[in-house]
């Protein structure tokens, strides 16, 4: 379904007094607002495919009403969730969760609703339907060759699928690792997983990245075979200028400064993107700073600083996608809320006073680059996200509007309360 735009003027009309106070208040003393609106409007958030419902975790999943049966109906979720926002204007595909049936018709109907295809996903971690040979002791690291085949060959057909959508870049996370000592030779592993990448690598259209994302732990709990930014730098540099390292929030371990790696990434223009979301434990797939938001900030603030320093585009010059799982909330409210405070986080950067902040650094004043941090912290941006989602043709209030039409009691109606999407 999609909103008419009635409805989002109506919405916005009876918030806009109080919205107009609070915007005039903040923007009375923020330099070059203008300019930092433009940039909230031009910052995108890509949505996965796989998000769109109700997740779960390895004892159970609760679905919900109302799921997308379909890749149509997927991308007609995104669509909504843009036109609510105007933050959401990209789809990330999974690969063979959501093969196109048809390119031409899917390309279409994604313009239709305001989105491209961002990165597209392969699966190298679950054994798929009617796969002739299984992953359970690696894919890309496994000691047949012939495994490691089926597994580039796999990515080399996910790219196939997103040059057809007009998609530019591979995301590839592995699962691969070992539970118990001895189990696998380590140097192998690496060096039969780099021969694999270097694979699939070669088959990159010209304009294409390829992401390495990596993960700390799990499936396997002894090793991962790229466990940590590290691995995946050296990967990256190994397979050559196309190849980034991806940043997971929640594929780190307790207390990781995730801000330092982000920093250290850039500097060496190995950075390549980023998966949202949050965690207290681990990999726990929550919402975009419902738990760390300072955390959150504070990446931001290297983003910020370190895209300026290279002269880098925020909007389009690394790759910024939400992967998360909703056990117990709404699917599409948990993205609405995600998406919302990766803008705050994003908005909070920007205020941040950089020639002070340079001058308390170069001076050891560490009192001071506190302060000056958290002020921009403690700023409430609520109101300039939401006038450059406004000026955008957004909502003011997305999740509220959301609610107040009965979106979901709609969702339901027209697709049934037992469908389950596709996904985690």
């Amino acid at each position: 379904m999609s909103l008419e735009k009635y409805l989002i003027e109506a919405h916005n009309n009876e918030q806009l007094q109080q919205h107009k106070r609070g915007f005039e208040f903040i923007a009375a003393g923020v330099p070059q607002v203008e300019e930092l609106l433009q940039k909230l409007i031009d910052f995108q958030v890509a949505i996965p495919s796989w998000a769109l419902g109700t997740g779960g975790t390895r004892f159970g999943r609760f679905g919900g009403g109302g799921e997308p049966r379909s890749l149509e109906e997927k991308i007609e979720d995104v669509g909504l969730l843009h036109q609510l926002n105007r933050s959401s204007g990209a789809i990330s595909l999974h690969i063979p969760w959501d093969i196109p049936q048809n390119y031409n018709n899917i390309r279409a109907l994604a313009a239709q609703y305001g989105l491209k295809f961002d990165a597209v996903n392969s699966n190298t971690f679950q054994d798929q339907p009617g796969q002739l040979l299984s992953y359970k002791f690696g894919s890309m690291q496994h000691m047949d060759r012939t495994v490691r085949k089926q597994a580039v060959d796999h990515n080399i057909e996910v790219i196939r699928h997103g040059v057809e959508l007009g998609s530019e870049s591979l995301t590839v996370w592995l699962s691969d690792g070992s539970c118990f000592p001895g189990q696998l030779n380590f140097r192998k592993a690496f060096q039969n997983t780099l021969e694999s990448l270097q694979q699939i690598y070669s088959a990159l259209p010209p304009n294409w990245k390829m992401f390495v994302e990596y993960k700390a732990y799990e499936p396997n709990f002894y090793s991962t075979t790229v466990g940590d930014w590290g691995q995946s730098l050296l990967y990256a540099q190994k397979l050559g200028a196309q190849a980034y390292t991806l940043v997971d929030l929640g594929h780190h371990l307790p207390n990781a400064n995730i801000e330092q790696i982000v920093s250290l990434l850039l500097m060496e223009g190995k950075l390549g993107g980023f998966h949202f979301n949050d965690s207290k434990y681990g990999d726990d797939d929550l919402t975009v700073g419902s738990m760390r938001p300072y955390q959150l900030f504070l990446i931001f603030n290297e983003l910020v600083e370190g895209m300026d320093a290279r002269h880098m585009n925020h909007a389009t010059d690394l790759g910024w996608m939400i992967d998360a799982s909703h056990n117990v909330k709404d699917p599409l409210e948990d993205l609405l809320q995600s998406v919302e405070a990766i803008m705050i986080a994003y908005a909070q950067a920007l205020l941040v006073d950089r020639p002070a902040l340079a001058a308390a650094q170069l001076d050891n004043d560490v009192a001071a680059a506190q302060e000056i941090l958290q002020h921009a912290f403690r700023t409430d941006v609520r109101p300039l996200v939401a006038e450059a989602r406004m000026r955008a043709g957004g909502a003011l209030q997305p999740l509220q509007l959301f609610r107040k039409e009965k979106i979901r009691q709609h969702l339901v109606a027209n697709r049934g309360s037992k469908t389950v999407a596709t996904g985690l």
